[in-house]
């Protein structure tokens, strides 16, 4: 079964004035369509065909350019899209509140190490918020399309909160102004999602 383009669930306008229109769909119609092409012809008649991304990625030979570059654009993206979903955002609250306030002191302390994460990470590349087991969180960033599924990448774990920080996420709108973008990440996010995937994921 080949992987597909996830449907994002809500129009590219959506997320407007915070992420543009235009940025939405060039973003998801090209560039996750080409992840999700080149990594369908990456793993076609090996043994990896049929299986998850997550056990795709889980188990990465990180020397194989195709696999990795591609599944992990496939799999960010998709987080992606799930994380900055405008319906129903909700606000921080249950148990993962509780375990940013624990981890980071509070909610705006959080916001401000993930954003240092995102504005610092040289070049292209992804911040994330990651959950342990038993529920401890982390912030790390990832270069390119890597992330903390990939062995030997750092951070571990599993991703529910990712950012995308190549330039063509935000480029249009935002030009070099990196920081404006991330601090317009927090105006779309879905914090109902994010805690969906805390609870699964701890």
């Amino acid at each position: 079964m080949a992987f597909e383009l996830p449907k994002l669930g809500y129009a590219y306008d959506a997320l407007e004035p915070h992420i543009d229109a235009k940025t939405m769909e060039i973003h998801h119609s090209k560039h996750h369509q080409g992840y999700t092409n080149n990594l369908n012809n990456a793993i076609e008649g090996t043994d990896l065909e049929g299986k998850s991304i997550e056990d795709i990625l889980g188990n990465l030979d990180t020397s194989n350019a195709a696999v990795r570059n591609n599944g992990g654009g496939f799999y960010n993206h998709s987080l992606f899209w799930s994380v900055i979903n405008p319906e129903d955002k909700g606000y921080l609250s249950g148990e993962l509140k509780d375990a940013i306030e624990a981890t980071f002191g509070s909610k705006e302390e959080f916001m401000d190490a993930f954003s240092k994460a995102a504005a610092t990470r040289f070049g292209s590349g992804w911040a994330w918020l990651c959950v342990h087991k038993g529920g401890k969180l982390e912030i790390c960033s990832t270069a390119n399309q890597d992330n903390p599924l990939m062995p030997g990448i750092g951070c571990g774990g599993t991703p529910i909160l990712g950012i995308d920080v190549w330039e063509h996420a935000y480029y249009l709108n935002y030009q070099n102004r990196r920081p404006d973008y991330i601090k317009a990440f927090f105006s779309v996010l879905n914090w109902n999602e994010a805690e969906k995937r805390y609870a699964e994921a701890k």
